[in-house]
This record gives C-alpha cells, structure tokens and sequence, in this order.
C-alpha cells in the first residue's frame, strides 16, 4: 500500500532462463504479461525479483539449473535481490523436494501457459525469433521425461499462431524459427489429423519482410510429402530438416519406443534427399542406451558414416526416474558412454569438415547475427541460431544485425565458413 506522498515504484524484474528454445518462448511470454501489468524488466543484475525458468531433461540440465538458483539465493542472502521466482520443467518435477530444500525461494511454478502473449517480451537478439506451436509429445519415448513434464500434447490455434508471426512480420524479424518438442504433431488434438503443412503454408503466404522459415524438431514418422514439398518449393522456408532419429539400430529403437525402423529411416532420408536438392540434414543421437552393445554402437558409426549429415549432435543417455528406461537392465557404465560420445563426434567433425568443402568459392545466403573482432558472425540457410555453425563475414560494407547478404566462401572449417560479402 502506497503511503503518504511516497511513490509507488514497482519492482524490476529480470529472468533467467535455461534449457531449449521452447523454453525461451516461455520467458518471453512470461515477460511479456509482467511488462502489460506494469513491472519494468532488466537484467538479473538489476533487478529487484529474479525469476529462473529451469529445465529437467536430463542430468545435466537439472544440474544446470540447481547452480543457478543456488547463484540467485547468493545474490538474494547479499542483500542484492529482494525475491526468487523458480518456474518450469524443474519446479513440475520436483516442486515438493524443492520447496523441502530450497526455503529461501519465495514461489515455485510448474508449466507455463501455452498461449502467446501478444506482447511477448523478445529476448532473441531482435533479428530472429521463435514461435512455439504445440506444447508436450505425444511420442512417450522410453528414456524420456517430457510428457510427464509437459502432460497432454496441446497446439496453439491456427489464428493464434498467425496473429504471432504477423507481428513479428510488421516488426521486420528477420527469421521465423517454428519450434514445439514435436512440430509434426501440430493439429492432432484439435484438428484430428496434423496440420503442420497447413498452418506452414499460410505463414508462408502472408509474411512480406521475413526472410527464413526454419522447422525445428520433426519426428521421422509424421514428415508428410505435403511438407516437403512445400519445405521444397517456398523459397523463404529454409532447406534444413531437423529430424532426431536418437539410434539405428533396430533393437535399440523398439527398447526407445521410438516407433521406427531402421529400414523406414533410410527410406526417409533417401526420399528427403531426392526430393529437396541441397538440403541439409540435422539429427540427434543418443549414445549407451540401457543394453547398447558394441556391435549395435558400430552400427550407430557406420550408419553416421553412410548417411553423411551435414549437422549432428548426440547426447550420452541420462538415466532420469519416472521413465520406462529407467529400470531396464544393462546401464552402459559412464565411462563407456563418454567413449562413445566422443567417437561419434570425433567421426561427425571429420565428415562436416568434407562436407565443407563443397561451399569453397560459391556464393551462398548469410543472416548477419553480430560483430565481433572487425568481422561479421552469421549463419547460412544450413545452420540454425546457437546451435550450429557460423559463417565469418568480411565486408567492406557496413553491415547489421539482421541483413541478409551475399557471400563468396573462401575458407571452410570444421564446422564453420569464412568470405568476403560480395
């Protein structure tokens, strides 16, 4: 309550935020609705609440996130921070433990609403952005937490979705980045069939200023011919197919529930490479997954080898409580995992280094993301923001966060390109 003639000042709020790009969007709405009702938002730094918004995937993760609200109760003890709001994935998952060991939090709060905030406060540098169009998975994968996590699989509106990207098109964001932890589920729960391809279609029709479309996150079972065709032939959408296969194995996959084969995988990325001419794959791995073999890891290499990705990543498999895998018999030792891991890198950097080399003296499209010692850091069609390569631009020009140019490749790396703006 305001006394006397003393001005009410409200609190400054900042947020961190941990995890996936998903999560991010949740930040900015959560951002966003403090903004509407009056709170100015800054850096954790400045600010009087800070709100952590946590992720739980895997060992790693949570282990990210206890650090960090273990860093803001410091902060909080110093006199520096007058309240600690925790969300997310982490609070769904362990609210009551935390709550038990962690008094000096002053609220704790599970999911976040799916529904964008129309005023969605952007965290993203302003040039490029994500849309989040489903929330949960309906996939229930063996080794993983998040429908759990996330509960029932929930997809924003068709016009929800449109009223987002036609705002952020008259703001002139650069690249539109479509994310949900299964994209190519869009529409099952309202629609009865997936509409990815549609509500694609129309974002694609009705933007002017956006340069780039990128799909994240496809599931190899539900990428229709409708959507590569029209990933095909609209030139705003990237060619970059994210597409996290986790194994090859086919005894492997059954223990993952992952509800392919190896034989439907192959057929898949035959079809996606005959059908869109210089696209670029990206998957996932997982490597020591409960019972994983020798002879099964090698297949894993082999298949790596054969199928030549132009972007990988891989995770060593985390053992996380309340999944089916949890229980099964033969856990990988650590020691094994970390092996593993490192001979799938290993084997990746050598092929993306090849890979390269195909772009040495053409021309090709770059977003530029920042500056950084004289030189322009962007990003190829090929390569999504924070997760993937960079392309080192020189120009005699100047250059902003944003703009798109033209750039003859005149040194390849093992991961990233270099040239001059032409």
């Amino acid at each position: 309550m305001n006394k006397g003639n003393v001005p009410y000042v409200p609190y400054k709020i900042g947020i961190l935020n941990l995890g996936c790009p998903r999560n991010l969007v949740d930040s900015e709405n959560i951002l966003g609705r403090l903004n509407l009702k009056g709170y100015p938002i800054t850096d954790v730094a400045k600010a009087d609440i800070a709100i952590v918004n946590t992720c739980a995937f895997i060992e790693d993760a949570k282990r990210e996130s206890i650090d960090a609200i273990l860093s803001l109760i410091d902060l909080k003890k110093n006199g520096k921070l007058k309240k600690i709001i925790v969300y997310g994935c982490l609070v769904q998952r362990y609210k009551d433990k935390l709550r038990r060991e962690l008094p000096e939090i002053d609220a704790f709060v599970g999911r976040v609403s799916l529904n964008h905030s129309q005023e969605a406060y952007q965290i993203t540098p302003r040039h490029f952005a994500y849309v989040k169009i489903c929330e949960g998975c309906i996939n229930n994968c063996s080794y993983c937490i998040i429908p759990k996590i996330k509960s029932k699989f929930a997809s924003l509106g068709m016009n929800s979705i449109l009223e987002r990207v036609d705002k952020l098109d008259r703001e002139k964001v650069s690249e539109i980045n479509i994310v949900g932890q299964d994209i190519t589920g869009y529409g099952i729960d309202l629609y009865g069939v997936p509409k990815l391809a549609e509500v694609l279609g129309k974002i694609s029709a009705r933007v002017k200023n956006t340069g780039w479309i990128r799909l994240l996150y496809l599931y190899p079972s539900r990428i229709s011919d409708d959507l590569l065709r029209l990933i095909k032939d609209e030139p705003r959408i990237c060619k970059y197919i994210d597409v996290p296969i986790q194994h090859i194995n086919d005894r492997i996959l059954k223990l993952m529930r992952r509800d392919t084969k190896k034989k439907d995988i192959l057929k898949l990325i035959e079809k996606i490479r005959k059908n869109i001419p210089g696209v670029a794959l990206r998957t996932s791995l997982i490597v020591g997954f409960p019972s994983e073999t020798e002879r099964e890891f090698n297949e894993l290499l082999k298949f790596i080898d054969d199928a030549r990705f132009e972007r990988l990543g891989a995770f060593v498999y985390s053992r996380e409580e309340g999944t089916k895998a949890y229980g099964f018999e033969g856990q990988v030792p650590k020691k094994v995992k970390i092996g593993r891991f490192n001979a799938v890198m290993e084997k990746q950097k050598l092929i993306s280094e090849n890979l390269n080399k195909k772009f040495l003296g053409k021309q090709i499209d770059v977003i530029i993301d920042n500056i950084e010692d004289s030189r322009y850091l962007g990003r190829s069609q090929y390569d999504a923001p924070e997760v993937d390569g960079i392309v080192y631009v020189s120009s005699k020009k100047e250059l902003k966060p944003g703009d798109f140019v033209k750039v003859k490749v005149t040194t390849t790396l093992e991961y990233d390109l270099a040239g001059e703006a032409v």
